[in-house]
């Protein structure tokens, strides 16, 4: 364990001067250096991180005095600039939306300060976020290096009216066999509305999300625990050809370029039945203005042969260790993973769009509870999530809907240009895994004892 813990930070260490050499300043964030009333945040574009945005000077800033900058990016974007600004440490950014993926070894680089002023705060109340966010937000070192903004598994989401008028139920813990079945069904059922909405887009972080759960539950696997490659095995392959299959004959228009957002969206405007995806999307579908409200069901994570599939994962807050304003930092993070943030939500917006999956007290709440009909398939996911075990077989690092290393980024972006071609119709799942597994199989090596 040692040695491959040795060799994570090895490998992380190329990663960072690989990514100095090439970094830049970018645009966005302001000049703020001598200010320390004035941070930058660098953030994903979901829509709780929105609803932050406008919800801030009127409140944090008001109280607080401090101004909040926001630079807010596609997700793929996002982690590119994260990745150039964080590992050089140039500190134009004081905060941004990191993942319980980048975390580990981001603090592992030091290239993030631990959380100790919140951590620490009675106020902010520790105990209240959700174990299994704070141990994957640790770093080796016992600190805490994040605090999740919002918290989130996987679940199949479907239009209950669309499929009541077809005659068909949705189990409550579906198979993939019987999603496809459902898909082929519903295609068609309301004028335009395909089956089903899956993540076509490439990057690690867009298609490989919700298939890599496919690739497990199908029995595959990145690595198996000697860091052998089984990019191209028979498991990885079925899963891959299923979900490209499903999605080319019963998903969205334009599928090879539809990420987590454009999913929303088709789900949003009823362009689609059914959508398996993040937990935290539920919270826009129940909204108060949303054109499907009260028409959505939520089932488990579909699965083939493990007991559950479901993801892990935490949009939360780092704070750069070059940062010059690690105080107002820690305040900002304070506010806006806390109670307080979640409550103010509630008043303005709706229970339904506070950005929950981070705190026990929250899925207590009654009135969280009546606004949001999916609580209880979120809850339910997130506690069957298991990042040590989540596939047939003995994993080398931890990871649901990815592999814990630093390398996996980029192999896992790499693949699925592959992927997302094939789902195209434009090149094949098989030459996109033979040359995934290449790519794997010479960071396996690095790895092994």
């Amino acid at each position: 364990m040692r040695s491959k813990m040795r060799a994570a930070s090895l490998a992380a260490g190329a990663l960072c001067l690989a990514l100095s050499a090439s970094a830049c300043s970018g645009a966005g964030g302001g000049t703020t250096a001598g200010d320390q009333n004035s941070i930058n945040v660098l953030m994903v574009n979901n829509p709780q991180m929105e609803d932050l945005q406008k919800l801030t000077a009127d409140n944090f800033t008001k109280d607080t005095g401090i101004k909040v900058n926001y630079t807010i990016l596609p997700e793929n974007d996002v982690r590119a600039k994260i990745s150039q600004e964080f590992s050089s440490q140039a500190g134009q950014y004081d905060v941004a939306s990191l993942s319980n993926y980048e975390i580990p070894f981001y603090s592992a680089n030091k290239w993030l300060a631990p959380l100790d002023s919140v951590a620490n705060d009675a106020e902010f109340d520790q105990d209240d976020i959700l174990p299994a966010y704070t141990a994957s937000l640790t770093g080796t070192d016992g600190k805490l290096y994040g605090e999740p903004f919002y918290g989130e598994s996987s679940f199949l989401m479907y239009r209950k009216d669309i499929l009541e008028a077809k005659g068909l139920t949705m189990p409550e813990k579906p198979t993939w066999d019987e999603v496809a079945e459902i898909a082929a069904q519903a295609d068609g059922a309301a004028p335009g509305m395909k089956g089903i909405c899956l993540r076509g887009q490439p990057g690690w972080g867009q298609v490989f999300a919700p298939l890599t759960t496919v690739v497990n539950t199908f029995g595959g696997t990145w690595f198996d625990k000697d860091w052998n490659a089984k990019v191209n095995s028979p498991e990885f392959t079925e899963a891959t050809e299923f979900y490209t299959k499903l999605v080319r004959e019963h998903g969205e228009a334009g599928a090879a370029q539809a990420g987590f957002t454009e999913c929303l969206n088709n789900m949003s405007q009823s362009k689609v039945a059914m959508w398996y995806d993040a937990t935290s999307a539920a919270g826009a579908l129940e909204a108060d203005a949303s054109p499907v409200k009260g028409k959505i069901g939520y089932a488990q994570a579909p699965v083939k042969k493990t007991d559950s599939s479901g993801w892990l994962w935490t949009w939360s807050w780092g704070v750069q260790a070059a940062s010059k304003k690690q105080d107002a930092a820690g305040k900002f993070i304070a506010w806006a993973s806390s109670k307080e943030y979640e409550e103010l939500v509630a008043s303005k917006l709706g229970w339904a769009k506070v950005p929950s999956g981070k705190r026990i007290s929250t899925y207590e709440n009654a009135d969280f509870q009546k606004a949001a009909p999916f609580f209880e398939a979120e809850r339910s996911a997130i506690e069957n999530a298991d990042p040590k075990n989540p596939g047939v077989q003995e994993r080398p690092v931890v990871g649901i809907q990815f592999v814990g290393i630093p390398e996996f980024a980029d192999l896992g972006t790499t693949v699925s240009q592959g992927v997302s071609s094939a789902i195209a119709g434009q090149g094949t799942v098989a030459d996109a895994l033979a040359k995934g597994q290449e790519a794997a199989q010479k960071i396996g090596d690095k790895y092994k004892k």
